[in-house]
């Protein structure tokens, strides 16, 4: 059998196999081949082993979507060292974070506005000029990053990946959506993030796929740059395809030669439905976190089962590493059909965290990985999402999932997508509130949601509070961000017992 690599061993493979053939593609960097940013990365790696970094050392960057990024990130795996990325968008949390991982260097662009921290501050262009190294012998099992997450104490914690992690992500992903080398992959995620980094990045580079990184998702700009560069696949998290099916239908959208989008699932069966119509892709579900690259993910051999998450993934070579089951609050498995704890086993799940106080990492007496999230499965083994247990809400008496009610109101018709949070209530415990955004050129008051809701749903489980929005607060990685949503009254709320 095969045996797990180290992301050095990975990037050489990659290098030595397609040396010339064009990789990523950047609007403002043009294109390079894998042996020239791999080349680039040996003399970065240099410049960082001629300042002294060494194994297992963190180095910050703090750079955004391009070719400097994939040259810090490759130099600091080759030298065994360690990266801790930050959205330039989040620079002012930089001083934070350097001191959480004890950082000695921040990577970013010359002019970038950083905070002042105790961090020196160094470009690519300081780096690049150097004598190549010869790569680090890196284990498979030593640390290759620290990814940025929020802690569930509200502090925040950055997720330990190994090697492994995202050796065996990146080869489990052209594996899962069939991609190979007659494909070009886009992807507009920050590659601060695990999903950029191992699926689109690492994933295109170690399957001889063409890689399309873009600054930023633009809604208005998508499609066009789908088109111009002969797309055939990409990923979509949080709201992008919400967002895009929001806007009006184009020439464009329709022009396009994408085969596969995968993406987490759509608010609704019938939703997943008319996205594949509309633009005449296949969407993918899937399911990960940053704790595991290796969660569920549908099967391209069946037929879709629409709502469902699919099944657990699988390795290409290594075959059946993964596995899935659902269990009751008390660790014990329940029947098919009901509703518990997704737990996930297989070797490329997180050793812990760093810098978030007392959170441990969730195992289970037996090792497998609490997700946190709710979740039942069929009698094929599908798997489908029913909630996340920290989003559960404490109403007379019963909980419920904040997910079940968001379900209910997705259905709607004339609504776009909603998020609902526990809100405190004068009888203790907690009331509904619903946030919803409308499908545009569409109307709905609060009669019409209670109607609704009364038709669908226990009384326990019915929304006391409705605010209509426009717009979502949205995190880097396109999801809404519910804590920004306002837990306290406010004059655009609806009381629907009123």
């Amino acid at each position: 059998m095969t045996r797990i690599v180290s992301i050095p061993e990975f990037l050489k493979a990659g290098a030595d196999k397609w040396p010339d053939t064009p990789w990523c593609r950047t609007p403002s960097g043009g294109v390079v081949t894998r042996s020239e940013l791999y080349n680039d990365a040996l003399r970065c790696a240099g410049g960082l082993k001629e300042l002294g970094v060494n194994p297992g050392e963190r180095v910050v960057i703090c750079l955004p979507n391009g070719h400097d990024f994939l040259r810090a990130w490759f130099s600091i795996a080759l030298i065994g060292a360690v990266s801790v990325a930050v959205n330039p968008a989040s620079a002012p949390e930089l001083p934070t974070v350097v001191r959480d991982v004890n950082a000695r260097y921040i990577i970013a662009e010359p002019r970038a506005e950083v905070p002042t921290t105790t961090a020196r501050i160094i470009g690519v262009s300081d780096l690049i000029d150097s004598e190549p190294t010869k790569p680090a012998e890196v284990s498979p099992d030593e640390i290759a990053s620290l990814i940025q997450s929020s802690g569930s104490s509200g502090h925040p914690k950055f997720v330990i990946e190994n090697h492994k992690m995202y050796t065996l992500g990146a080869e489990g992903y052209p594996y899962w959506l069939g991609i190979g080398e007659e494909d070009v992959l886009l992807t507009t995620l920050p590659l601060s993030h695990l999903n950029a980094q191992v699926y689109s990045t690492l994933g295109s580079f170690g399957c001889g796929a063409e890689l399309i990184l873009l600054p930023r998702f633009s809604a208005r700009n998508f499609w066009r740059s789908v088109n111009d560069y002969g797309v055939t696949a990409f990923n979509a998290i949080g709201a992008m395809l919400e967002i895009l099916m929001s806007r009006p239908p184009s020439p464009e959208e329709s022009a396009h030669k994408v085969r596969i989008c995968y993406s987490a699932p759509a608010p609704t069966p019938e939703r997943h439905d008319e996205i594949e119509k509309r633009f005449g892709f296949r969407l993918v579900i899937g399911y990960a976190l940053s704790e595991t690259p290796y969660g569920l993910v549908a099967s391209l051999q069946e037929p879709t089962v629409y709502g469902s998450m699919g099944r657990p993934r699988q390795h290409p070579v290594h075959g059946t590493i993964n596995q899935a089951r659902i269990a009751d609050e008390y660790g014990e498995r329940v029947a098919t059909g009901q509703t518990g704890e997704l737990q996930l086993f297989n070797p490329a799940i997180t050793p812990g965290y760093v810098g978030s106080g007392d959170e441990k990492l969730s195992l289970t007496d037996d090792g497998w990985l609490r997700t946190g999230d709710l979740a039942y499965a069929d009698s094929r083994n599908n798997y489908f999402f029913a909630g996340r247990i920290k989003e559960m809400i404490r109403r007379r008496g019963e909980n419920l999932s904040a997910a079940e009610v968001e379900k209910v109101l997705d259905d709607h018709p004339s609504i776009a997508s909603s998020a609902v949070i526990g809100v405190p209530s004068p009888l203790g415990e907690e009331d509904i509130k619903a946030f919803i955004m409308l499908q545009s050129g569409s109307q709905l008051d609060g009669a019409q949601v209670v109607s609704w809701c009364q038709d669908r749903l226990p009384p326990f489980k019915q929304p006391r509070y409705v605010e209509f929005v426009d717009t979502w607060p949205l995190t880097s990685t396109m999801k809404i961000a519910k804590k920004s949503l306002s837990r306290s009254r406010t004059q655009n709320e609806i009381d629907l017992e009123q």
